[in-house]
């Protein structure tokens, strides 16, 4: 099995995966809050830990992926206090929250399937999970790092700061985080104002809301991943990713929340994707740069210049690496457009090749490169160089300048399946064209032939037009030695 090196937000260190039980694999990731339309920000963790998922698969591993939804439990600003995102949207729409909680996780399953992202294992909601979220809640109260106010319970992070190390993740510091905080509306309750909730009381105004010891009420935002990565990947689990924004607070909450609970950390790895940015600002609604990815399919949003498909999306995240700043802009995503377009035309081209019995290529060089790029902590970027790299292999090939035999030429077909396909998890989508295309394809072929024709026959005046009036419709001719090929 390949060696696998990933970076560890934990130790901020590259490390060799080395799973806890062999083959298998757990990883869980965190998924959307289902109050909206999926935007750009949820493409990148769902393709970045697509990519993982593929990898990982792709090794020999048996790997259990849970994917979070969250639809309870995530306030205003990420906060303890204030309105239920989801429960605010049905009160603006004067519907049921899951109503809302499906209209968008259905939504964001269809924008999944269009990137060609992998589902999960299992999918989990957090209000599916109020039992397993009350019961790790009695756990931390019984074990002394949890108190109860007025039908709310807060988890103690000085108290449990004493004893482990509440900010490892982060890297902050308890007594730093004491002297910037200053008491906020609606906190005073707390022992102290960096204290988090983990179940909160709820008004009678308040939509969701479940029974519990401490009376009626609906779990904190940090208490759900807890609860179901342990249900379902155990004590101890693999890998846990998500996007840089949730490191902290609420990556660092569930360190302290499974520490608390069962006296041990639950995650060995873990693992963060960057920022996408726009045109080099943070994305925001109140910037107007705040992109949905319906809009970004269609075009309908002033900043677009085009639409985009959903494989250009695809290719454009893949195109940085996942630990990187990632801009966007118009004339980046062009660029994907194209890219992706000459590695798909690529891959045709090496369908089309004969094997020789001479051979001057080594395509197990290019292999071992995209393999190393790979392992070394899903390095894509390096990937797709390195498959840009090899068109240049099939060109020569093809011109005549270089002979690849049978087996290299089945090792380079097999490397462009393997990471263009199945590990990048790009389309040629080209492929998925309705019956007018694949007419309007076929009658451009045949005016080809019948081009052909008149050159063999010495009729050129008869090819030149008809070379010249597919010109006129965008239509590019590029001879080759057995034939022609077109492109628009």
């Amino acid at each position: 099995m390949e060696k696998l090196i990933i970076h560890n937000s934990l130790t901020n260190k590259k490390e060799e995966f080395k799973p806890l039980n062999p083959p298998f694999a757990g990883l869980y990731v965190c998924g959307p809050t289902v109050y909206g339309e999926a935007h750009l920000g949820h493409a990148r963790p769902s393709i970045t830990f697509d990519l993982l998922f593929r990898y990982l698969m792709h090794l020999g591993y048996k790997v259990r992926y849970v994917r979070n939804i969250t639809d309870v439990g995530h306030l205003e600003n990420d906060a303890d206090d204030g309105e239920d995102k989801i429960g605010k949207k049905a009160r603006l729409e004067q519907v049921e929250p899951m109503e809302i909680v499906q209209l968008y996780t259905n939504s964001y399953h269809k924008n999944m399937e269009q990137l060609n992202t992998l589902a999960p294992n299992i999918e989990p909601t957090a209000s599916g999970h109020i039992i397993e979220q009350i019961e790790i809640i009695k756990k931390i109260i019984d074990n002394g790092y949890a108190y109860v106010i007025d039908g709310s319970v807060y988890f103690d992070v000085e108290k449990y700061n004493k004893k482990y190390n509440y900010g490892k993740l982060s890297g902050r510091k308890l007594e730093d985080m004491f002297s910037n905080t200053r008491e906020l509306e609606g906190q005073d309750e707390k022992k102290n104002p960096f204290d988090f909730a983990l179940w909160k009381n709820a008004s009678p105004e308040h939509i969701m809301k479940w029974n519990s010891p401490w009376g009626e009420g609906f779990p904190g935002w940090h208490a759900e991943c807890t609860a179901m990565g342990i249900k379902y990947l155990g004590d101890e689990f693999d890998i846990h990713g998500g996007g840089m924004d949730l490191l902290f607070p609420h990556h660092e909450c569930e360190i302290a929340q499974s520490t608390a609970a069962l006296g041990k950390e639950t995650v060995k790895y873990w693992m963060h994707n960057n920022m996408i940015t726009i045109n080099g600002k943070k994305m925001g609604k109140s910037l107007g740069n705040f992109i949905t990815l319906n809009e970004l399919f269609s075009g309908n949003h002033k900043i677009l210049k085009q639409a985009y498909s959903p494989m250009t999306i695809r290719f454009f995240i893949l195109q940085a690496h996942y630990r990187s700043t990632l801009n966007f802009s118009n004339e980046a995503l062009q660029a994907s457009e194209k890219g992706l377009d000459r590695l798909m035309k690529g891959y045709e081209n090496i369908k089309k090749l004969n094997p020789s019995n001479d051979n001057t290529i080594n395509a197990g060089e290019l292999k071992d490169k995209c393999y190393g790029a790979m392992n070394e902590d899903l390095n894509s970027p390096l990937v797709i160089a390195h498959l840009f790299d090899g068109l240049k292999i099939i060109n020569s090939v093809e011109s005549g300048k270089e002979k690849i035999d049978e087996k290299n030429l089945n090792i380079l077909k097999t490397v462009y399946e393997n990471f263009l396909f199945n590990i990048l998890g790009l389309k040629n989508e080209t492929d998925n064209t309705d019956n007018k295309d694949s007419v309007f394809n076929d009658v451009v072929d045949l005016l080809l032939k019948l081009r052909q024709n008149a050159k063999n026959n010495k009729d050129f005046a008869s090819s030149d037009y008809i070379r010249d009036e597919l010109g006129k419709l965008g239509i590019i001719i590029k001879d080759k030695k057995d034939g022609a090929e077109w492109e628009m």
